[in-house]
């Protein structure tokens, strides 16, 4: 499921305008990335949380030449599904 599938399915169960549908994915979305700049926790309860970790320095190598190269520090996000997302996830079709 990408973006406007989501905005499609919102627009249908809430009966909303494609226009409303799409602002409320918008806000949701930018909600969520705004707290994780911020270094901050996002959680769904039953369905899954985010967070942002940090990686140190390291010391990599270029594939194509083999010479080392440093790899800088980094924040990424991490996801981690719920307990019944997994759950659901692993029930047969």
């Amino acid at each position: 499921m990408n973006k406007l599938e989501l905005i499609s399915a919102l627009k249908t169960e809430a009966s909303l305008s494609k226009t409303e549908a799409a602002m409320v994915i918008e806000v949701f979305f930018d909600r969520m990335a705004d707290a994780l700049a911020r270094g901050e926790r996002v959680e769904i309860r039953g369905l899954c949380s985010f967070q942002v970790k940090m990686y140190r320095s390291y010391t990599g190598r270029n594939p194509k030449t083999g010479i080392p190269v440093l790899i800088q520090d980094k924040k990424l996000p991490f996801f981690k599904s719920g307990k019944e997302l997994k759950e659901r996830v692993d029930q047969p079709v």
